[in-house]
């Protein structure tokens, strides 16, 4: 017995030893060298690459690829034309003698362009409850959904947006803390913060129908669509892909700016390829290409939080909601007693 349970025991002390000198034998005999040494890059920019021979080994030919995309090598030079930035892995197949291996590289793929800056013009100012602390809003044929957190204070909610009357309401437990929401084909989505928990409604009869659970997105903040999938920020760098059917993440997006990965994103809200997100605890919001990441506008929110009624309980700008009709957007703050209806003006 003693034997068999030795026997078994080298055989897996081999196999982790081999696996794992497979790793170091790759760094042993290459590197992948990118110019200046850089490790963050631009969308589109060029940059020399080329392969550090440690060994001297006789090179047939190399590939390089970043997730799963061959990248063209032209004059020992290739181009980060890629669909989605953020952190990424740069992949070099080395066919060398008769043996091919694979030697990587963690890179960052930046938006091309600085953000452009915006600002705001009030149009309207609208009651809102200042009991509400916001988490999400949207319209959906004239009538405002909001979703509020707190624990044994969050709720789901159809609001009046000319009166904030509360026309119908359901509360969550009071162990759950809602968070964002969306409204898609006679649905309506809200997430919960850290119960890793999400509400599905049905729109008409304005009650729940099911629930559904978090994948590798640990945390539940801002929801928004695009008529085809479902966007879902999490407190991270993050905005993930749900398909409205199953609720299951498939995929990603990372947020960036043209210096640096950004983890901010909060409310969300979807309009012509482009995701407004909240910036967390900050009077701004974000312009996002809902396809690459890139943060492509910042819009100034300053002065709105001292339009409102100030209290013990008054926290940050935090709510955005488009209406299609009036073409303009809605912002609100947690536990504000007003909601502005505002245009959005580049500087």
């Amino acid at each position: 017995m003693n034997l068999i349970k030795l026997t078994s025991f080298s055989f897996l002390l081999l196999l982790f030893m081999s696996c794992g000198s497979g790793n170091t034998k790759a760094t042993s005999l290459f590197e992948i060298q990118l110019e200046g040494n850089k490790t963050d890059f631009k969308q589109h920019q060029t940059v020399s690459v080329g392969i550090k021979n440690k060994k001297e080994k006789s090179i047939n030919s190399v590939t390089y690829t970043i997730d799963g995309k061959e990248l063209e090598v032209k004059e020992n030079k290739i181009t980060f034309d890629l669909t989605t930035l953020g952190a990424k892995t740069l992949k070099a197949t080395v066919d060398y003698d008769d043996t091919r291996i694979d030697v990587s590289k963690k890179i960052k793929v930046l938006a091309p362009t600085p953000p452009a800056l915006y600002t705001y013009e009030i149009i309207n100012e609208f009651p809102h409850d200042i009991k509400a602390y916001t988490q999400g809003l949207e319209f959906h044929d004239g009538i405002l959904y909001e979703s509020t957190g707190k624990k044994g204070r969050s709720s789901l909610r159809k609001v009046d947006f000319k009166t904030g009357e509360i026309l119908k309401q359901i509360r969550l437990e009071d162990s759950q803390f809602g968070e964002g929401i969306t409204i898609m084909n006679g649905k309506i989505y809200q997430l919960t913060w850290q119960n890793g928990i999400g509400f599905v409604y049905d729109l008409e009869k304005f009650e729940k129908i099911d629930t559904f659970q978090y994948g590798e997105s640990k945390e539940g903040w801002g929801l928004c669509h695009n008529g085809n999938k479902i966007f879902k920020s999490d407190g991270t760098e993050k905005i993930w892909f749900l398909n409205p059917d199953t609720l299951a993440e498939e995929g990603h997006i990372e947020t960036v700016t043209n210096k640096s990965v950004f983890n901010m994103a909060n409310e969300l809200e979807y309009l012509d390829g482009k995701i407004y997100a909240n910036v967390y605890q900050k009077p701004s919001m974000m312009i996002i290409d809902a396809q690459s990441g890139a943060i492509e506008g910042v819009i100034n929110f300053g002065g709105l939080k001292e339009r409102v009624t100030k209290h013990q309980e008054l926290d940050v700008l935090n709510g955005v909601a488009y209406h299609p009709e009036r073409k303009t957007f809605f912002v609100t703050g947690k536990n504000w007693d007003k909601m502005f209806e505002v245009k959005i003006i580049k500087k």
